[in-house]
């Protein structure tokens, strides 16, 4: 055949290729152009996390099954393009599974950066070992694997590993993370690819599109470096980061992964757990448990009942409340004048309250002390509490609505300050939290209902629908008091509290103190808990500062979130509580050493 016969064919062949990979066609990757770098051979890459395995670079099922086989403790590894998942699997069939995740890529030969609006938030450079550590905080409240921030701060100037972090303009705080990496300066790869790794939004950040923000800086970041192509990872059925990544122009492409099994990711491959339908406060100590191999068996998911058993001895629980907590102790945190009277006699620092009495009495009491707080002598999460009121109408409307909630209204004298919850568990503070009112901020478009509803739908996302604001009279009446209505369009970079209480409940947000609270906030803490005689127990406090030791105590809840302090070990203490056998060896002869 003559070679203008062949030329047809031939450029016929270069269509097709194309084709494929404009569709995401399963293809073997080209070969390098002539004088580039060959691609290394059995890349990997480490990303703090575990590594990234390049699966293409690999030329047989079992050496890619040996390097998986290799994985460290507590890491998660990650072989990624699979040409062959079947063959590898079949090379260790016991210890892999294919990675239930879908693969999505942007073309960067044609993305566009979009033009976007100011925004009250900038994306740049992880810089600092406290940028790295605020990032491990957002991957622990995310359920992420945790990077050592050393590794961060080692990588900072890494040609392979780019982080980047969104920081709030006006508090400095990092609201968001994502890693990209390289494939040309990780392993020469001839493809010239890139990848998109742990998008990670802080469930605390107040702004919207922050995630978007983060993965178009990266996708300009890889296109200036002339990459072709930038892929991600994600689980099948995480629809709202599916939505996002095609809203951003990401298209599906038939890429598989393969991972090593490991209690990380146990749930990957052992299928849907049978207690599933738990919250999170009730799956934080259960996991815990069962990491400690302390049998498990849950009574009422719905109720967050389960019961645990290890060495002869079994407590039934609903999420933080045992039977280590007396009735005596519960009925205390229940009753809030009765908690009031009990922790004033050891001498903590209580408001002045009254008890129901008459719209004159309520009136007077008003008058006395400027603002008050209304709130039901019995119930949780912040249901039918008003604070900050400051005239006889606003007082009579939340004593009607309180009393929904209890035959029995309270009003106390109102402190301007900052919600601090404390944790203690078996007599210590294991965790101290400022817990924020709901607020939006003003885009110059959506009116306060929308942002609202928004900003609500984004809090009960991010917290496994334990956080919502709800649009009722209190509501309204906050709004009202910053100088708008429900249906005002919020001017943008306007922001405005939308409820006075704090509670998680109802759209409040949790900043860790640990590290910064006042050793006399934290000897009060443990004070209230030993005059109630309460084992595991949140103190609630009106500070001006964490950091200061003025106080006034709000209440004591008898069954505290765990699951909202992390990363701090706030399950692990629950479970050394009520089982101390299990404490690992080794840490027991550490406290011991300690004295504790």
């Amino acid at each position: 055949m003559k070679d203008t016969e062949r030329q047809p064919r031939r450029r016929s062949e270069q269509h097709r290729l194309q084709r494929m990979r404009h569709q995401g066609g399963a293809i073997r990757p080209p070969l390098p152009a002539a004088g580039a770098p060959k691609p290394k051979v059995e890349a990997s890459i480490d990303c703090g996390w575990g590594r990234l395995i390049f699966a293409q670079t690999f030329e047989t099922a079992e050496s890619l099954a040996k390097v998986l086989r290799a994985e460290a403790i507590d890491r998660r590894d990650i072989a990624l393009y699979v040409r062959d998942p079947h063959v590898t699997l079949a090379a260790a069939p016991q210890e892999l599974f294919l990675d239930p995740s879908h693969t999505y890529r942007l073309d960067l030969a044609t993305y566009r950066a979009t033009h976007r609006r100011r925004a009250p938030y900038f994306v740049r450079r992880l810089t600092n070992l406290v940028d790295a550590e605020a990032v491990n905080i957002i991957y622990a409240m995310r359920g992420m694997v945790p990077v050592s921030a050393d590794f961060f701060w080692s990588r900072r100037d890494a040609r392979a590993i780019t982080v980047l972090v969104a920081e709030d303009s006006e508090t400095g705080e990092i609201l968001g993370s994502v890693m990209g990496v390289d494939h040309t300066r990780a392993f020469n790869d001839s493809e010239a690819g890139s990848s998109l790794w742990c998008l990670a939004v802080s469930p605390q950040a107040r702004h919207g599109g922050i995630g978007a923000a983060l993965v178009h800086r990266l996708a300009e970041h890889f296109k200036a470096r002339g990459a072709a192509y930038m892929d991600l990872s994600v689980l099948h059925d995480n629809t709202e980061a599916i939505a996002l990544y095609e809203k951003l122009g990401f298209r599906r492409v038939p890429v598989y992964a393969i991972k090593r099994r490991n209690p990380i990711n146990e749930r990957l491959f052992a299928g849907p757990a049978t207690d599933a339908d738990l919250n999170v406060y009730s799956r934080i100590i259960v996991d815990e448990a069962r990491r400690r191999g302390i049998a498990v068996e849950v009574t009422d998911a719905e109720c967050g009942l389960f019961r645990l058993s290890y060495g002869g001895r079994s407590i039934h629980c609903r999420e933080s409340l045992s039977e280590f907590t007396s009735a005596v102790a519960m009925s205390i945190c229940d009753d809030k004048r009765l908690a009031r009277r009990i922790v004033e006699a050891a001498g903590v620092h209580v408001p002045a309250q009254m008890s129901n009495g008459t719209p004159a009495q309520r009136a007077q009491f008003l008058a006395q002390y400027g603002k008050v707080v209304v709130k039901p002598a019995r119930g949780e999460q912040g249901t039918g509490v008003a604070v900050g009121l400051s005239n006889t109408i606003e007082v009579e409307n939340a004593v009607a609505a309180a009393r929904a909630v209890s035959g029995d209204v309270l009003l106390e004298q109102h402190f301007d300050g900052d919600d601090l919850r404390l944790v203690v568990i078996d007599y210590k503070v294991v965790a101290a939290a400022i817990r924020r009112p709901a607020r939006v901020v003003g885009d110059g478009i959506a009116t306060v209902r929308r942002l609202i509803e928004i900003q609500s739908r984004r809090r009960a996302s991010s917290t496994h629908g334990e956080s919502r604001i709800p649009l009722d009279a209190e509501t309204e009446r906050c709004v009202r008091e910053a100088g708008f209505t429900l249906d005002d369009v919020l001017p943008d970079g306007t922001d405005i509290v939308v409820r006075k209480t704090a509670n998680l409940h109802t759209g409040g947000t949790i900043h860790d103190v640990t590290g910064e609270t006042h050793p006399e906030l934290i000897e009060t803490a443990i004070k209230i808990a030993r005059a109630i005689e309460i084992p595991v127990t949140g103190i609630d406090l009106l500070v001006k500062s964490p950091r200061q030791p003025d106080y006034v105590f709000i209440e004591a809840n008898e069954r505290p979130g765990l699951a909202n302090h992390e990363p701090h070990p706030t399950a692990e203490r629950f479970v050394d509580l009520l089982f101390p056998q299990s404490i690992p060896q080794l840490v027991r002869t550490a406290q011991r050493r300690l004295g504790k």
